[in-house]
């Protein structure tokens, strides 16, 4: 089933642009349609570091992402979408992931994150259990806009909600190692 929105036909989660001269940021519904599309294809991640340059010897690094396989469009109309997207939030970067070639939008800056992407989210919200994913999120990076990354209870409470994201996803340091590097 395709809608028509200010001159984009839109069909489930590719974005086909019409020869109009409308930008997508000028469709009214593009914040949600980036909602849904996130639902889709984005990812809310928590990632950990070991570095003993941190008092509490682990690094704690949010980031949100929107991704485009290589097989489901050319290179062009991938970079085009996410180029949008990048547009629209005003922050973040394009790259190329090496393990997978996937083209993807990322922001991982906490003050992005913080004052761009999850208000978003608030305002658009997900409408899949991707929004579990998010809420936890979203707590993750207001304890470490509080500084509280910094203690080992902060960094405890950290690893238990971020261990508890993603289920299906695979961890390159498990809990149990995790807590042990804060001790």
């Amino acid at each position: 089933m395709k809608k028509v929105y200010n001159q984009f036909i839109v069909r489930s989660n590719t974005l086909a642009l019409s020869s109009s001269k409308y930008s997508m940021e000028e469709a009214k519904d593009f914040p949600s349609w980036v909602s849904g599309f996130t639902d889709g294809e984005g990812c809310f991640l928590i990632s950990f570091n070991e570095n003993g340059r941190f008092t509490c010897k682990l690094e704690v690094r949010p980031s949100f992402s929107i991704g485009q396989a290589k097989y489901r469009s050319s290179y062009q109309s991938q970079t085009h979408i996410l180029e949008r997207i990048n547009s629209y939030f005003k922050c973040g970067f394009i790259r190329k992931d090496r393990r997978d070639g996937m083209m993807k939008y990322e922001v991982r800056t906490l003050k992005d994150l913080c004052d761009i992407i999850i208000p978003h989210f608030e305002k658009y919200p997900l409408l899949t259990q991707k929004v579990e994913d998010f809420n936890k999120f979203k707590e993750v990076c207001l304890i470490m806009r509080s500084n509280h990354h910094r203690n080992k209870e902060g960094l405890r409470k950290i690893v238990d909600i971020a261990c508890d994201m993603n289920p299906s996803g695979k961890r390159k340091i498990s809990k149990e190692d995790l807590l042990k590097i804060i001790s």
